[in-house]
């Protein structure tokens, strides 16, 4: 069994910068990519970011420039520097990661519980 525990999420002020961790715990042979997703009051849920093991990074348009995704594969974490944050960027946000377990060998993919980012203008 795997699984992923956020955390750094809060309040800021629009223009303010915020730090998301997100770390994977179990029973991980390797982990494949990681991801950040976001949801919004009333919105689906969407990608922010996501990483794979070679650190290759993909972002949202809406966050381009402004966010960096970043990983430590030693310590099985993800990271998520925010800056410049607006109201826009306010939803619970989410790790997300596709995990080789060391039991089956099988790549399973595991949510965290979310952790609330809240910007206010």
């Amino acid at each position: 069994q795997v699984q992923l525990v956020e955390s750094g999420g809060g309040l800021v002020q629009a223009g303010g910068s915020l730090r998301l961790s997100c770390v994977a715990s179990g029973r991980i042979s390797s982990i494949i990519s990681m991801a950040w997703y976001r949801q919004a009051p009333g919105k689906q849920r969407e990608l922010v970011a996501t990483i794979t093991s070679r650190t290759i990074t993909n972002y949202a348009d809406s966050v381009k420039g402004r966010f960096t995704i970043s990983r430590d594969n030693a310590k099985n974490t993800v990271t998520l520097q925010m800056n410049s944050l607006e109201p826009e960027d306010t939803a619970v946000y989410y790790c997300n990661a596709d995990i080789r377990t060391t039991l089956t060998l099988r790549v399973v993919n595991v949510w965290g519980q979310g952790t609330q980012v809240t910007v206010s203008s």
